[in-house]
């Protein structure tokens, strides 16, 4: 019985290191997979963070040129001319966080400053008795807001 007994602990400790050792590879498994997918949501974070700032850059880029306004000899004119080129920009900004930024408050307040700003806009047009700009049937607002 001495030597049954003794072959029974053996294969119960040979079992029992077995399962430890499945245990721990499936734990490396999984956490393999998790890494794996860390890494790829970092991925995709870095996509979204690079296509955010390459649409911000064409977005100041466009806006810095369209502000440089050669003189008319109006200087109502002139102001409404920059002014709209900068109201645009923030426009095409906040347009830019709808499509790829996540925080609730800050799409709402993009929101606002795609309304805000297209409303001051038509304000300065209308003082200065120049025709309203046509806002697109999709307009930036519009698009941001179903891409999401």
């Amino acid at each position: 019985m001495d030597v049954t007994s003794s072959h029974l602990r053996a294969r119960r400790a040979c079992l029992a290191g077995l399962l430890l050792l499945l245990g721990s590879a499936g734990g490396a498994r999984s956490h393999g997979d998790h890494e794996h997918h860390r890494m790829a949501e970092t991925a995709a974070e870095q996509t979204v963070e690079r296509s955010f700032m390459a649409e911000n850059d064409v977005a100041m880029a466009q806006m810095m040129q369209a502000m440089a306004v050669r003189p008319s000899g109006d200087i109502d004119r002139d102001f409404v001319a920059m002014m709209t080129a900068h109201h645009q920009g923030a426009i095409d900004m906040a347009t830019a966080l709808l499509r790829h930024g996540g925080n609730e408050r800050l799409r709402r307040l993009a929101q606002e400053i795609v309304i805000t700003q297209q409303a001051e806009i038509s304000a300065m047009r209308l003082a200065i008795g120049a025709p309203l700009a046509p806002v697109p049937a999709s307009g930036p607002a519009s698009t941001a807001s179903s891409a999401r």
